[in-house]
């Protein structure tokens, strides 16, 4: 990896920290959690056309080991640094060279473990099939849970640093992934430990949520009540096993019409919760499901796809943002957009009734089969409306609370992980603006380099 260094910094084994600085624009995203017109907010500090990385006015960034430090005009943070007894002989320094430095994005949904493809499915939907007609056929998941039951712990290994790599090359550096491609103890326990080792590996955080209620498995369809009898298969005898392992952050449900009711849904998560696994959903993507409704009535930490929520479920939402638990919808435009569905999220009125909006990439390989969550921004921005600094909110400071992370990751403020993307282009807006553009140049992994575009 070759990064250009200023003259004057230290990339020797003394440097303890990083400068980076020559960027014509810092998108903070400080302040907190992002809702209704603040979404729209990006906090940023701008440099001078006329100056250079050597302007004392000029925004830049400190980090020192894992946190950032200090960011502001250059002559200020420098004198910080010397109040904390941080000499700067002891910073590697790096120019960004006119772009634009973010957190690092945080992809909040996605299924980044599995085996198998199925690219057949896309001349099924050409056709008009549904996707719950497909997956009544014995496709959709339950192609994927085939495959993926035969697939060994290093095969899944391999598969997620393929993936892992290409989300870096696009800015990301913390994901959320999902089980639920097992449906059995044995393969879901696989699917967890995997992405456990991959977040232990690095560079990219990576965060194992357990989604045993992602269909109801073949074996269990000849049963009286499917739904049902495997509700309780997880709730008695699955859940218990992925507990003892420890491997899962959050835990989540498919509640949706024709998978599971919000009853069934409501018992599982809140049982999963008494293990110490906070409640994300599956809410409301292909028909109004009482998903939404559920979310805020748990406390879950986000409602994910929300295509198709009732007037009811967007009251609950915004009743609930106005709490100190409030839900963060997690917006997947990609897998609308992929399905070649004609009706998007209600990202508007929900902004409108001041629900924090984040969006994810739902990588998988049957509706969003994409690993570039720049290009979900631009979806986002196209078919959802929101503006550029919208969606980079949604997928930094929002993202991070809705992985109930946002003291942690998601801005640039003092205190918080040195997790940041520098882009070759000299402002936010243009991050979606070029469609699935490699806009990246840099990413800084904890107040590391660890990603670099030749």
């Amino acid at each position: 990896m070759t990064l250009r260094v200023i003259e004057g910094g230290l990339t020797d084994g003394r440097s303890m920290g990083l400068l980076i600085l020559g960027a014509a624009e810092i998108a903070t995203l400080s302040g907190g959690l992002r809702a209704g017109a603040n979404q729209d907010q990006p906090e940023l500090l701008s440099s001078d056309p006329g100056g250079g990385p050597e302007d004392d006015a000029a925004p830049i960034v400190a980090t020192w080991e894992d946190r950032i430090v200090a960011v502001g005009p250059r002559a200020l943070v420098e004198r910080s640094l010397e109040a904390q007894d941080l000499p700067l002989a002891r910073f590697a320094r790096i120019d960004a060279e006119g772009g634009t430095i973010t957190p690092g994005l945080i992809d909040a949904h996605t299924h980044l473990l599995f085996a198998g493809s199925r690219e057949n499915e896309l001349r099924l939907r050409q056709a008009g099939a549904g996707y719950l007609e497909i997956l009544a056929a014995g496709g959709g998941i339950l192609s994927t849970v085939r495959a993926t039951r035969a697939a060994s712990l290093d095969e899944l290994l391999a598969h997620g640093r393929r993936w892992l790599e290409e989300m870096l090359s696009h800015g990301v550096t913390t994901i959320e992934a999902k089980s639920g491609y097992g449906l059995d103890l044995p393969t879901e326990l696989r699917l967890l430990e995997a992405a456990f080792t991959l977040g232990r590996e690095g560079p990219i955080d990576v965060l194992p949520t357990w989604l045993g209620a992602h269909a109801v498995p073949e074996e269990f369809r000849r049963r009286r009540d499917p739904a049902e009898a495997f509700t309780r298969h997880l709730l008695e005898e699955q859940l218990p096993g992925i507990a003892a392992q420890g491997r899962a952050r959050f835990a989540d449900v498919f509640c949706e019409d024709g998978v599971f009711t919000p009853d069934q849904s409501r018992r599982i998560l809140l049982a999963a919760e008494a293990f110490g696994m906070r409640p994300r959903l599956h809410a409301d993507e292909l028909a109004p499901s009482g998903g939404a409704e559920l979310a805020a009535e748990i406390g879950a930490l986000s409602a994910d796809h929300l295509a198709r929520p009732s007037d009811a479920g967007i009251d609950a939402l915004a009743a609930a943002a106005g709490t100190d638990r409030p839900v963060v919808a997690t917006l997947l435009p990609a897998t609308t957009w992929f399905l070649m569905a004609d009706h998007y999220a209600p990202a508007r009125t929900l902004i409108d009734r001041g629900v924090p909006l984040a969006i994810g990439s739902d990588f998988n390989p049957g509706t969003s089969p994409t690993a570039n969550l720049p290009l979900v921004m631009t979806v986002a921005c196209l078919q959802l409306k929101l503006t550029p600094a919208e969606a980079l909110a949604a997928v930094t400071i929002n993202a991070a609370h809705a992985l109930g992370l946002g003291d942690e990751i998601g801005s640039i403020e003092a205190g918080k992980l040195a997790d940041l993307t520098i882009w070759r282009v000299p402002s936010h807006t243009q991050i979606p603006y070029w469609p699935a553009a490699g806009l990246v140049r840099t990413v800084i992994k904890r107040g590391r380099p660890v990603y670099q575009r030749a």
